[in-house]
């Protein structure tokens, strides 16, 4: 006996109520919980080439938290290294 999927209701399950892919969803909205309807909220809730611009605004937004973060590290590294 086999089901459809409870959350994308098209692929086929026989195990579980979820497909690979749905669990792999249900599993981040536990992790992250409101930041996952947030994220869906400011992300695809709107028109396709908006969400596009939207896309590539967050990206570029993680790629600076994460170069900042990276050039902290090289800096208290290299104050380390002067301590030695």
């Amino acid at each position: 006996m086999y089901f459809c999927c409870v959350l994308c209701e098209k692929e086929t399950c026989y195990t579980s109520k979820f497909c690979e892919k749905c669990r792999k969803i249900k599993h981040l909205i536990n992790l992250y919980n409101e930041r996952v309807y947030e994220v869906l909220e400011k992300v695809l809730v709107r028109e396709p080439d908006k969400q596009e611009n939207k896309i590539k605004a967050e990206i570029k937004t993680e790629i600076e938290k994460k170069s900042y973060s990276l050039r902290s590290q090289k800096t208290a590294d290299k104050i380390i290294d002067k301590k030695d």
